[in-house]
């Protein structure tokens, strides 16, 4: 049950979080979107009657911008989904001390600011719900993306974490872990040999197929609403299969 919900969406301008942001508006939600893409965050705000503010969570004042700005649309904050990810291709050598801090700033960094500015405000409405976007490679090895792997399973720590601290405050944490998903991200995992490689991930999957990225927000959809009112602290895998194997 989201009907009625107030919920704050990073990186809702493609793939998993445009999914995301289409199914919470079609159960109900009110959606307050954030990307880097003015012009498609404008165009999909418009589409779903909802609200978009361009934003590089990685910047150090994007929490509190964030969180004002949704207050000041609509007073309160009930679910909070952080989708917003950067990848690089890279073992430990390849890796550049650029795209470490990189990867980490959005993936890491940016979760545990918006999660602590949420909070407070969650918590004077009486709770809320905060989803996370982890990984499949937050459990499992992440092979030749050394940087996005270690952010991933740090998001699945902080998930954890934060549940267990904010629990009695009404507070839910959980996070999703969506494997291969058709996503943009996916075509640059996927290289050049694209239609190639994207047959041979479908085919490694125990599921048989390449995840959509509405199968990921459906996951977000149920541990934001009312459904999971007795889940927090949960990872819940997405991937087909694959970290079951």
């Amino acid at each position: 049950m989201l009907a009625g919900k107030v919920a704050l969406i990073t990186g809702a301008t493609s793939g998993i979080g445009m999914a995301t942001a289409r199914l919470f508006a079609e159960r109900g939600a009110k959606v307050l979107l954030s990307g880097r893409n003015a012009e498609a965050g404008a165009a999909l705000a418009s589409e779903l009657g909802g609200t978009f503010l361009a934003a590089d969570v990685a910047a150090p004042e994007a929490a509190k911008t964030l969180v004002d700005w949704a207050l000041r649309c609509h007073g309160r904050v009930d679910v909070l989904v952080n989708n917003a990810g950067i990848l690089f291709r890279g073992d430990s050598q390849d890796c550049t001390d650029a795209e470490w801090d990189a990867v980490l700033a959005v993936n890491v960094t940016a979760v545990f600011r918006l999660s602590r500015a949420v909070v407070p405000v969650m918590v004077g409405q009486g709770g809320g719900a905060i989803v996370n976007v982890a990984s499949d490679w937050g459990l499992v090895g992440a092979q030749k993306a050394i940087a996005y792997g270690t952010s991933k399973g740090a998001i699945v720590q902080l998930t954890r974490s934060m549940a267990a601290d904010h629990a009695r405050q009404g507070i839910r944490v959980n996070a999703v872990c969506p494997g291969d998903t058709d996503t943009p991200m996916l075509h640059i995992l996927a290289g050049p040999e694209r239609e190639t490689q994207l047959r041979a991930m479908a085919e490694a999957i125990p599921l048989g197929r390449i995840g959509q990225p509405r199968d990921a927000a459906a996951a977000i959809a149920f541990l934001a609403s009312d459904d999971a009112s007795f889940i927090t602290g949960a990872m819940l895998p997405v991937d087909g299969g694959n970290s079951a194997v």
